[in-house]
């Protein structure tokens, strides 16, 4: 059956609602629990500001997420009016055959949040911190979400899925340095592997997708252009987990298209923020210092320092990110 495309304007809808209605409360748990980013020798504020999008992003996943499973496994009135038979057999089938995959997806989510939250408010050493990313991407390769490139050895298949959700985690949270900039970023790559997957027929993960993007959009009023909200460590971390997973879902390369560049596709979508990861780590490595050590030589600070305003220069930011993506979607 043709799948029905409003379930993923339900997905987009119904996760932007969540996390707009959720930002007030978690922006007032993070002030009286102190879960806050004050100002400092590299921060553009002035005032603390609450570091509450990365649990207003999860809420905003999970309450969606929780709602569908329930109407797609109910079989009342209320189930059978929102998702018709046909959909709800699509998703019952999705949620039994790939159960264990989405426990570990979503428990890595939750993992990757946890880390990002402490981080905020204890400031995890560095080997702490990376050993916590290294933990949950194991886990999530371990429930079988895999890169494999068509190379056959398993090590390689873990080894090559671990690297990259670190360095995709890790580049969002360099990205996350100008209001808007790593919400928009992580909303931009969600919405292209969306519109990739949906016109591949690859229902599910198209419903995650624009579930994802929907989450981030709700976000965004409270993070752009004058931020009252921060993504801080738990919601960079949250994004750039949740992209480097859907960058995995998707089978790019298949037989009915079979492109031998396919597996590509990913790095398209995603290549300013891991562009600018492997330039500041380079760069940080040519003047001998930590490449966890955090500067201003980031693109957004770049343009910053060129005369543009914090406004133009994530909106230029976006724009490349989006005609880069824009190509992926085209390749397909």
């Amino acid at each position: 059956m043709p799948f029905p495309y409003n379930v993923y304007a339900l997905a987009l809808i119904g996760a932007g609602l969540t996390t707009a209605v959720a930002v007030p409360f978690w922006r007032n748990w993070c002030r009286r629990t102190g879960v806050m980013d004050d100002p400092g020798q590299r921060k553009l504020h002035a005032a603390p500001v609450p570091l509450a999008g990365g649990l207003a992003v999860m809420t905003g996943l999970l309450v969606p997420l929780l709602a569908g499973a329930l109407l797609a496994l109910a079989r009342t009135g209320l189930s059978r009016a929102l998702l018709d038979a046909g959909t709800a057999r699509i998703f019952r089938h999705g949620f039994d055959k790939e159960a264990i995959q989405l426990l570990a997806i979503f428990a890595g989510a939750l993992g990757m949040l946890l880390i990002g939250l402490w981080d905020d408010k204890f400031e995890l050493r560095p080997a702490v911190k990376f050993s916590g990313q290294f933990l949950v991407a194991l886990v999530v390769a371990c429930a079988g979400v895999r890169i494999t490139l068509f190379v056959p050895s398993l090590f390689f298949h873990y080894a090559i899925t671990i690297l990259w959700i670190l360095t995709v985690v890790n580049a969002f949270n360099f990205m996350d340095n100008m209001d808007g900039l790593c919400a928009g970023l992580g909303l931009i790559g969600a919405w292209c592997f969306g519109i990739i997957s949906a016109s591949q027929g690859q229902f599910l993960v198209a419903t995650a997708c624009f579930l994802i993007t929907g989450a981030l959009a709700g976000f965004f009023p409270y993070n752009f252009p004058k931020a009252s909200a921060f993504l801080g460590d738990a919601g960079s971390h949250l994004t750039g987990y949740l992209l480097a997973v859907l960058a995995i879902l998707p089978h790019f390369y298949t037989a009915q298209h079979p492109r031998k560049w396919a597996v590509l596709t990913p790095l398209l979508v995603l290549a300013v923020p891991l562009g600018d990861l492997a330039w500041v780590v380079l760069l940080r490595w040519k003047l001998g210092k930590p490449f966890y050590v955090g500067d201003t030589n980031h693109l957004s600070h770049r343009l910053t320092r060129r005369g543009w305003s914090r406004t133009r220069a994530v909106l230029l930011i976006w724009l490349l990110a989006a005609a880069l993506g824009a190509l992926a979607v085209c390749w397909q």
